[in-house]
C-alpha cells in the first residue's frame, strides 16, 4: 500500500510539473505587473489543470482607502457565476425526484404571466420570456436596500412578460431567482445552506458562500469604478441577488468547482450533458466558450464594480477562473492571454501609451451616430478633456486618446476611430468592425 501511494505521488507530480512547464509564466507575470503599474486592473486570477492550480496571481487593491493588498485567497463577489451552483442544486433536486424539468412554473407561482406554459427547463436557459427585474428603470434606486421574497415576488409578477414562453432566449435574473424560491420550497432549506450542504462542503470549499455585507476582515474585497479616479461602488443587498448572483467565491474556489462538474463528482453525465445543451447562445445555467479550436464552457458575471469569468476546456482539463473588484481592461483579454499562455498561442502585453487632448480639441468628434450594420447607435459627448461614448439603452462610458482621432475604452474592448472631416466612425470590438456615420 504505501509503495503505490509513493507511485501515484510521484506521477501526480511529474504530471504537474510537465504541464507546468507549458506555460509562460514569466509573459504572464509581465502581463499582470503592467496591468498593475498602469492602474489598469484589481482583481485575482487561477489557472488549473485537473483541479489543481498551476498558475495564480493577485493584483492591486480590495480596499483602496486603507491601502490593503489582495492574496489570492481573497473573495470576491462572483455575480452570475451564482447561476452555474443553482444549476447544479436543480439538477440535484430532480436527480433526486424532488423536480422535473418539464414542470411548469404555475405550481410554485401561478401569479406570474405564462406561467402555465414556463417549465423549470425554460427558467434555466433563460427562455421563459420573464422580464429581468435588473433591466428596470428603477433598480439602482432600491438595489442596496433588503427585499423579501414578497417583495420580490411582486416586482417579478409586474415586470411581466416580454416573449411568449420558449420562444426564443433573453437573460433574466428573474428566472434564477425564482428557481432559488423553488429549490428552497421543494427542499426545505435556505438556499445558503443547499449551497453549503450540497456543493461547498462535499468539495471543501473554504471560501464559498452566500454573501453578506463586504466585511474587510474576512479578506473580502471592495468594488470600484474608474471614471477619474477610482470611487468605491455601493453594495447590492444580497437578498436581492440570491441564486441569480448573490455567492462569494476565489478562483482556485471556482476552477475546483467547475472540474468536480465535468468530472462527474456533482452531477451525473446524463445532467451534465442537459445543463450544457446549448440553445440560442444558452445552456442550462452554463455558457459555450470557446479557444481557437477548443470547446468550454462557463460563465461570467457582474455586480456592483465586480466582474468574473469561469471557463473549462473539457478535453484538457484545464479550468481558468478570474474575479475583479475594479477593471479598465478587458477580462475577455486577460482570460485568452491566459490560455494563451497555457498552450502555447502568443499574445500582446499591453503598452498603454495614450496621448494629451484638450477640451476644444473633442468638440468635432461631438454627436449621434448610426450604423446599418448594428441597431444601436452611439452618443458622443464629452466632460472637460475626456471623451464620452454611451450606446442605445447602456450607460456611458470614458474613453482615452491612444492615437490622433482614435480612442479606446479598454475595459470592454473598445476602439473607435474617427474621421472627422466626413463625420464617420469605426468601432471595433472582439474582431468586429463596424462602419458609423454622425446622424
Amino acid at each position: 500500500m504505501s509503495k503505490n501511494v509513493f507511485t501515484f505521488l510521484v506521477a501526480s507530480f511529474i504530471t504537474l510539473y510537465a504541464v507546468s512547464q507549458r506555460i509562460d509564466s514569466a509573459k504572464l507575470d509581465s502581463l499582470f505587473n503592467t496591468l498593475e503599474a498602469n492602474d489598469r486592473y484589481m482583481g485575482s486570477l487561477a489557472l488549473s489543470h485537473e483541479g489543481r492550480t498551476i498558475y495564480a496571481k493577485a493584483i492591486g487593491y480590495r480596499d483602496i482607502k486603507n491601502s490593503l493588498k489582495p492574496t489570492t485567497s481573497t473573495k470576491y463577489r462572483v455575480g452570475s457565476i451564482t447561476k452555474m451552483f443553482t444549476s447544479v442544486l436543480v439538477f440535484k433536486a430532480i436527480e433526486g425526484g424532488k423536480l422535473k424539468l418539464d414542470q411548469t412554473l404555475d405550481a410554485y407561482f401561478p401569479e406570474i404571466e405564462n406561467s402555465n406554459q414556463i417549465t423549470i427547463a425554460n427558467l434555466l436557459n433563460h427562455r421563459s420570456g420573464i422580464h429581468s427585474f435588473t433591466s428596470r428603470p428603477d433598480y439602482q434606486e432600491w438595489d442596496s436596500e433588503p427585499k423579501t421574497r414578497a417583495e420580490l415576488l411582486e416586482i417579478i409578477r409586474d415586470g411581466g412578460s416580454v416573449f411568449e414562453p420558449n420562444s426564443k432566449a433573453e437573460y433574466s435574473n428573474s428566472n434564477y431567482v425564482l428557481l432559488t424560491f423553488i429549490l428552497e420550497d421543494v427542499l426545505k432549506k435556505p438556499y445558503s445552506k443547499l449551497i453549503s450542504e450540497k456543493i461547498t462542503l462535499p468539495l471543501g470549499l473554504k471560501d464559498t458562500y452566500v454573501g453578506g455585507s463586504i466585511n474587510l476582515d474576512h479578506n473580502e474585497a471592495h468594488s470600484y469604478t474608474y471614471v477619474k479616479d477610482w470611487e468605491k461602488k455601493d453594495e447590492t443587498h444580497m437578498s436581492i441577488p440570491l441564486g441569480a448572483g448573490a455567492l462569494v467565491s476565489t478562483p482556485t474556489d471556482l476552477n475546483v468547482f467547475i472540474h468536480a462538474l465535468f468530472t462527474g463528482v456533482l452531477l451525473s453525465k446524463e445532467s451534465l450533458n442537459k445543463m450544457k445543451t446549448i440553445s440560442d447562445g444558452y445552456g442550462m445555467g452554463i455558457f459555450p466558450v470557446p479557444f481557437h479550436n477548443k470547446s468550454g464552457y462557463g460563465h461570467n458575471g457582474g455586480i456592483d464594480g465586480f466582474t468574473s469569468v469561469l471557463g473549462y476546456m473539457p478535453e484538457d482539463k484545464v479550468s481558468v477562473a478570474l474575479t475583479s473588484n475594479g477593471n479598465r481592461y478587458a477580462n475577455n483579454d486577460i482570460i485568452i492571454a491566459v490560455l494563451s499562455a497555457y498552450y502555447g498561442k502568443p499574445f500582446e502585453i499591453p503598452t498603454f501609451k495614450t496621448i494629451k487632448v484638450q477640451s476644444k480639441d473633442l468638440d468635432k468628434y461631438l454627436g449621434i451616430y448610426a450604423s446599418k450594420q448594428l441597431p444601436l447607435k452611439i452618443t458622443i459627448t464629452k466632460d472637460g478633456d475626456t471623451l464620452f461614448g454611451q450606446a442605445t439603452g447602456q450607460p456611458s462610458f470614458p474613453m482615452e486618446a491612444v492615437e490622433k482621432d482614435i480612442f479606446e475604452f479598454a475595459k470592454a474592448g473598445v476602439r473607435l476611430e474617427f474621421v472627422p472631416d466626413e463625420k464617420t466612425m469605426v468601432l471595433k470590438q472582439a474582431g468586429g468592425v463596424y462602419h458609423y456615420k454622425m446622424e
